[in-house]
């Protein structure tokens, strides 16, 4: 069970203090080790539980340290931040066990640190009952949902206590794991009734029809279905982008941020392979990746190109029936999945963001024919870039109308004036879409 533990830690402490991506850095550390499943689920559980909640263990953990939280030795702390973790959040591992693993695991560090660790947790267990929040209302949901002010000022500025709770409450979910059925080689009903004879507990999506949602089951990436590109792992947020281009064969697309190619390759599977689909990313080696999904999936139609999509190319101009600009973000509708990203200070590289989404749309509007569809979406739920960028495009490029989305009447979608909010829950990240139609 340390060997666990100890895998844990060398992961937070890359995650806390080396800015590595949780997903990326977990997936690679538990591809190194012969692990039986239940430790791989136990070293899963412990990461993103910890990254999610980091920020109520910390202050929790100011109650019982002597010394300010920010002084204290980085894999000390982390080693009591997976002990609180335990004994707050997790019930199935019990109370002295959390402590013992946690005190044998300081004792590697130093006889002294192993008596700081026993004292902090032993203490917090008799005091566990007490309410550690102390502030204002502000404080008592950033302490609740275990998220920094600055996130939670924003949500309450842009949509209200209601909203907040809610939003804070989906980013808090875990996730569930769900595929995209590929329409060039199977039926739904098909891989449907394989998952099923695999043991796999599935059940139907819940917005899009090509969605499974995988509840219980062994890894769907090292299973046949998946190798063979029968299905492909994307979020259902994802999964509307592509049906709401009124995609048809034949036609010119472009997808200008494509990297990694869940929703390229959804343009693909939707036009049945015909027509031609232009993908292009910043970087080389994403694109790659997408290739790599092209090829298992069958997908025959896409070229893949190097381009920065905020460098205005001549070459595409008045080109594409439809254009895909999935711009670079801040990301606050996927911390379900990435939980980091709520301890990275973006209040500054917010503006250069937009900046950057501003330019991408500007380009992107001069690529679409007359009648085309210019389609805006961020994994984000800031306003700013979302609602105010569609505004500011609209008074400058008024060739440009919004055309209405509708994905049915569900309590996690928000529809203002056409454009499409998606509220994060257990089975879809936070999520914003625009349609934009150019004129004739």
């Amino acid at each position: 069970m340390t060997d666990s533990r100890k895998i844990a830690l060398n992961i937070l402490y890359d995650v806390f203090y080396k800015n590595s991506y949780s997903n990326i850095v977990l997936n690679n550390t538990l591809s190194k080790y012969d692990l039986k499943d239940v430790d791989k689920g136990l070293i899963t559980e412990i990461v993103y539980g910890t990254i999610k909640y980091r920020y109520s263990i910390d202050r929790i953990l100011s109650n019982f340290l002597k010394n300010d939280i920010n002084k204290t030795d980085k894999e000390i702390l982390n080693i009591l931040r997976i002990g609180i973790y335990q004994i707050r959040y997790l019930d199935k591992v019990p109370n002295f066990a959390a402590v013992n693993e946690c005190v044998e695991l300081a004792k590697e560090k130093s006889k002294k640190a192993s008596g700081l660790v026993n004292g902090v947790l032993r203490n917090y267990i008799r005091r566990k009952d007490e309410d550690f929040f102390k502030g204002n209302e502000i404080e008592r949901l950033c302490f609740e949902y275990s998220f920094p002010k600055w996130i939670v000022d924003l949500f309450l500025k842009q949509y209200g206590t209601e909203y907040t709770k809610k939003i804070l409450e989906g980013l808090n979910c875990k996730p569930n794991v769900t595929v995209r059925v590929n329409n060039l080689k199977s039926s739904y009903e098909e891989v449907w009734d394989i998952l099923v004879e695999n043991n796999y507990n599935v059940k139907e999506g819940y917005i899009c029809p090509e969605a499974i949602d995988i509840i219980k089951g062994k890894s769907i990436e090292n299973n046949p279905l998946f190798k063979n590109g029968y299905v492909t792992v994307q979020d259902e947020s994802a999964m509307l982008v592509a049906p709401s281009m009124e995609l048809q064969e034949d036609m010119i697309v472009l997808d200008l941020c494509s990297a990694p190619g869940g929703k390229t390759t959804h343009i693909s599977e939707i036009m049945n392979n015909t027509g031609k689909v232009m993908a292009f990313d910043l970087h080389k080696n994403k694109l790659s990746l997408i290739k790599d999904n092209m090829n298992r999936l069958g997908i025959t139609n896409t070229s893949l190109n190097v381009m920065d999509a905020t460098i205005y190319n001549d070459d595409l101009k008045d080109i594409a029936h439809r254009v895909l600009i999935d711009v670079p973000c801040s990301g606050l509708g996927i911390i379900r999945k990435k939980p980091e990203i709520k301890y990275t200070k973006q209040t500054q590289s917010l503006k250069s963001l937009i900046e950057i989404q501003r330019k991408i749309l500007a380009n992107a509007s001069s690529y679409v024919k007359k009648d085309g569809i210019l389609l805006y979406s961020t994994c984000t739920l800031n306003k700013e870039e979302n609602e105010e960028n569609i505004k500011w495009f609209l008074e400058k490029y008024k060739e440009f109308k919004i055309e209405p989305i509708y994905f049915g009447n569900t309590s996690n979608l928000i529809y203002n004036n056409g454009l499409v909010t998606v509220l994060p829950n257990e089975n879809m990240d936070g999520f914003f879409i625009a349609r934009l139609r150019k004129q004739r």
